[in-house]
């Protein structure tokens, strides 16, 4: 006996193909009797939806692929952790591809290649593409980018405020009562948006509270990664004036820090307060555990993939919008001595 047919779901149901077919698809309302008849009678005939077979027809792949920089970075690995089911939800399979930050394969990626025909959408949070390079993209792609690359009006983008962000952490570091602050984690050229934004808080925050930066104290980095927040620290702490406070733009570049620290037989917090940025799990289970900036990722993911469906079900030019998901600060050992390790 061969596969069941949707004409033979219908006729079991005792009702149309075209209705099978829009419960099938949720192309249109059905009352709840007639979806229960519909799907007690794919479960008896163990009906399968050529799945490929429509998505041809419809001229779509069924994928959307979601384009990272590393996948060895815990934030990315977690907000993939958000995006899968959400797509998964919305019917689209997903593809990930790790660009290393390497400009020329990110422009392949959005330009009008091959490969572009693998896939309906892209959500991709570029790291060697800089705003002008997002320009020259394929115009008919349906494109989301997160990051800190702003909407041109053709895409849209999804991401936390970072300014806002990164002042309430050097805040909360002032409010404790520390005055000499680092910062590990600026990146002073083109495509560092993300860092750039941070030190604007660090300096905002600074401002504020009526006190002066200290230039010296700002140590740019090549990645947001545990080595170069270990060395950075390093190079603080031989100072003949250490900080007395650590303003990390990740939580990774707050582990190397405090890892440092540690070795140098510092105290974290009392002899020098360490705060983080991303909320990753491996942040909450450390010793000291690390206080950080929380975005809400399972946000970022949801408002991603609802713009990406949005735009691959439209007909017409769909214009780009800047969407902002939720983040709060949350306290944590490095900061504070009199908080819970389970925080």
């Amino acid at each position: 006996m061969g596969e069941s047919t949707l004409r033979d779901v219908a006729e079991l149901a005792g009702v149309s193909p075209r209705t099978v077919s829009n419960v099938v698809n949720g192309y249109a309302r059905v009352t709840d009797a007639t979806r229960g008849k519909v799907e007690r009678a794919i479960a008896v005939l163990g009906y399968r939806p050529n799945v490929l077979a429509r998505n041809l027809a419809a001229g779509r792949s069924g994928q959307i692929v979601v384009v990272v920089p590393y996948l060895d970075t815990p934030y990315f690995a977690e907000l993939l952790q958000a995006i899968i089911p959400a797509a998964r939800k919305a019917g689209y399979n997903v593809l990930i591809d790790q660009t290393d930050g390497d400009r020329d394969h990110e422009a392949e990626l959005i330009g009008r290649g091959p490969r572009r025909f693998l896939f309906d959408g892209m959500i991709i949070s570029p790291l060697g593409l800089s705003q002008a390079d997002l320009s020259l993209r394929d115009p008919a792609l349906p494109l989301v980018v997160l990051g800190e690359r702003p909407s041109d009006g053709t895409f849209d983008h999804v991401g936390i405020d970072d300014v806002a962000a990164s002042t309430e952490a050097v805040r909360h570091l002032i409010t404790i009562g520390r005055r000499r602050i680092a910062a590990i984690g600026d990146q002073p050229y083109p495509t560092g948006e993300a860092a750039q934004l941070r030190t604007r808080g660090f300096r905002a925050a600074h401002t504020a509270a009526g006190l002066s930066v200290d230039e010296s104290l700002i140590i740019s980095t090549t990645r947001f990664n545990r080595v170069d927040g270990a060395t950075a620290m390093t190079a603080l702490l031989d100072r003949p004036d250490p900080p007395d406070a650590v303003f990390c733009y990740s939580d990774l570049v707050a582990s190397g820090a405090i890892h440092t620290a540690l070795q140098r037989g510092l105290r974290v917090p009392e002899d020098i307060a360490v705060i983080g940025y991303d909320d990753i799990e491996d942040g909450r289970y450390g010793r000291p555990t690390i206080s950080t900036i929380s975005p809400d990722k399972k946000a970022i993911a949801q408002l991603a993939v609802a713009r990406l469906m949005m735009r691959i079900g439209s007909t017409e030019p769909v214009p780009g919008v800047e969407l902002r998901a939720a983040h709060r600060l949350i306290p944590r050992q490095s900061t504070l001595t009199d908080v819970s390790p389970t925080s």
